[in-house]
This record gives C-alpha cells, structure tokens and sequence, in this order.
C-alpha cells in the first residue's frame, strides 16, 4: 500500500522491497504484468546513483523518487529504453504500475509512505510431523481433521 500522507490518498496495491542486489539488479525488467510497486532503498540520498534505466522493460511504469524524509523530488511516466534522472537526489524511489501517481494525486513536496507486503514462503514439513498430526489426503485433498471422531465404547 502507498499512502499520500500530505493528501490523504492511498493506493491499495502490493509494494514489495528491492532488498537485496539481485533484486536491485532485476528491478521490473521483464516483468510482463506489473502488478505491485517496488521500493528501492538507496545507501544515500543522490541524484546519479538514483537515475534508472528501461532497458529490458516491457511496458511503460510511473516512478516516485523520493529524498530522506520520503518527500517526493520528482516524478516521472518512464517508457521503456530510456534513461531518467531525478531532479534532486533521491534515498528511495518508487516503481509502480502505470496510473499510480494519479491515484495518490502525487506532486513535488508529498510526503509518501508506505506498507511492505512480506513475501510468504512455504516451510517443508518432515513426512514423520505429518503422520504425527494425522494428515489425511484423498485425491490430492489434504485433510488435518478425521472426518469423524470415533465413539468410545462402553
């Protein structure tokens, strides 16, 4: 979710953090159906080390960049082979479906904030656990519960 704090504006999308550098790297290049932003958190507020890049994109996206106190210093609808540079320096930017920054009704001096939507991942269960807690499978159906408790006899 991104939230324009200063106009009371939220867009109720997925965000998700470039947290490492192949998720940096990667960015949303290829991604053939942007459906959530991604917030990259920058070592330092600059405007070179800000600048993207669309080469490999796909699709158009908007792009909020945004300095320490998560101000917005510019805003750009980035085409894909292109180059952008933000007018001043950046510690965090921003990628985002295209038609966000309408929906926060986003301009220079916004404050922006935002909830990270945490990746879920399964953990594998040893086979010994699950025959423990009496799974039960029927057609490819896992059931925890039995289907009928069983009476005690008298």
């Amino acid at each position: 979710m991104l939230i324009n704090k200063t106009k009371n504006q939220v867009w109720n999308g997925r965000v998700k953090v470039a947290d490492t550098f192949f998720k940096r790297f990667k960015g949303l290049m290829l991604t053939p159906n942007i459906d959530h932003a991604l917030l990259f958190i920058l070592p330092s507020e600059n405007r070179i080390r800000a600048s993207i890049h669309m080469f490999f994109m796909l699709q158009s996206i908007d792009v909020i960049f945004l300095d320490s106190s998560r101000r917005v210093v510019d805003l750009k609808r980035a085409k894909p082979w292109r180059v952008y540079v933000p007018k001043e320096g950046a510690k965090y930017i921003i990628e985002t479906p295209v038609g966000v920054i309408n929906v926060l009704n986003a301009e220079i001096g916004d404050e922006i904030d935002w909830k990270i939507e945490e990746d879920m991942q399964a953990i594998p269960s040893p086979v010994g656990a699950l025959n423990k807690i009496n799974v039960k499978t029927s057609n490819g159906v896992i059931s925890l519960a039995d289907p009928k408790p069983k009476l005690k006899e008298k």
